[in-house]
C-alpha cells in the first residue's frame, strides 16, 4: 500500500455532549464530516463507563458511515457481544482503565494470549477484522500473531510526549523498528495516540505504518477551526507520505 490512511476518532465531540447530557453536538454529525472531507476510516471508543460514545451512537454510525468504522473496546464478554452484535468493520482491543483520563499504554497480549485467542477467534468469525493496540515492543508483536490478530495499532504516547530530542528520537527508532517487524510477520501496521500537527509527520514517514488514528487533536483544533479544516489540514500533513482512499485489511 503506498498511501496513509487517516482514522479520525470523534470520541471527544462525545465528550463534550455528555458534560452537559445534552443530544448535542452530536459524534454521528461529526463523522460524517470527517468522512466528506476525506477521512479513510472513523474511530469510536465504547468504554465500560460510557464516558463519552454511547451504544446508539455506535449502532447509528454502523449504519449511516460509509468508511470503515473502526471501534476500539475492551477485551471483555459485553463489548465482544456488542462488536458481534454490531459488526464494525474493523475492532482494536485496547486496555482499559475506569479510572484513567484516556489510554495510557498497550495492551499486554502476551499476558493474556489464552484470553486474547478466544475473542480474536469470535470476532473473526463475525467477520471482524481484529487489530491489537500494543507498545512497540517485539514480543507484543509476536503474540498477536499468535493469537490470530489482522492488525496491530503501535501506541505512539512515548514518542508524542517526549521532550528530550535524544528520547524522542530512540521512541521513533523502535517504531519504526517493530513497524516494519510487524509487516514482516503479515501485520496490518496502524500507529496512534497524542498525534497532532507538530509531531504526525515523521510517524507518517515509517514506510510500514499505513494507518494512523487521530482524535483529540483534531476535534481541538476544530473547536477553533471547524472540523472540516482541522481534518484538511491533518490530511494535508500526510500528504508527504501519499494519502490514500483504499481499505487496509
Amino acid at each position: 500500500m503506498n498511501g496513509k490512511r487517516l482514522g479520525v476518532n470523534v470520541d471527544h465531540v462525545a465528550t463534550i455532549r455528555q458534560a452537559r447530557g445534552t443530544a448535542y453536538p452530536d459524534p454521528v454529525f461529526a463523522a460524517l464530516l470527517a468522512e466528506r472531507i476525506g477521512a479513510h476510516q472513523i474511530t469510536v471508543h465504547l468504554r465500560e463507563d460510557r464516558r463519552h460514545i454511547q451504544d446508539r451512537d455506535l449502532r447509528i454510525l454502523k449504519d449511516v458511515v460509509q468508511v470503515d468504522l473502526n471501534l476500539e473496546m475492551a477485551a471483555t464478554d459485553e463489548m465482544v457481544d456488542i462488536a458481534v452484535n454490531t459488526k464494525p468493520q474493523r475492532v482494536t482491543l485496547v486496555p482499559e482503565k475506569r479510572e484513567e483520563l484516556t489510554t495510557e499504554g498497550g495492551l499486554d497480549v502476551a499476558g493474556q494470549a489464552s484470553r486474547l485467542k478466544a475473542d480474536v477467534a469470535r470476532l473473526k468469525s463475525a467477520g471482524i477484522v481484529v487489530s491489537m493496540f500494543i507498545e512497540p515492543d517485539v514480543c507484543q508483536v509476536d503474540a498477536c500473531v499468535d493469537v490470530g490478530a489482522d492488525a496491530v495499532e503501535f501506541h505512539t504516547g512515548r514518542y508524542c510526549d517526549a521532550r528530550d530530542p535524544a528520547e524522542r528520537s530512540r521512541h521513533l527508532d523502535s517504531l519504526r523498528h517493530c513497524a516494519e517487524y510487524a509487516a514482516r510477520r503479515k501485520l496490518a501496521v496502524a500507529a496512534g495516540h497524542g498525534l497532532d500537527l507538530s509531531n504526525v509527520a515523521a510517524v507518517a514517514a515509517i514506510d510500514a505504518v499505513e494507518e494512523l488514528n487521530i482524535g483529540h487533536s483534531i476535534i481541538a483544533r476544530a473547536i477553533l477551526l471547524g472540523l472540516e479544516d482541522a481534518v484538511a489540514e491533518m490530511l494535508d500533513a500526510l500528504s508527504g507520505a501519499g494519502v490514500s482512499g483504499g481499505n487496509a485489511p
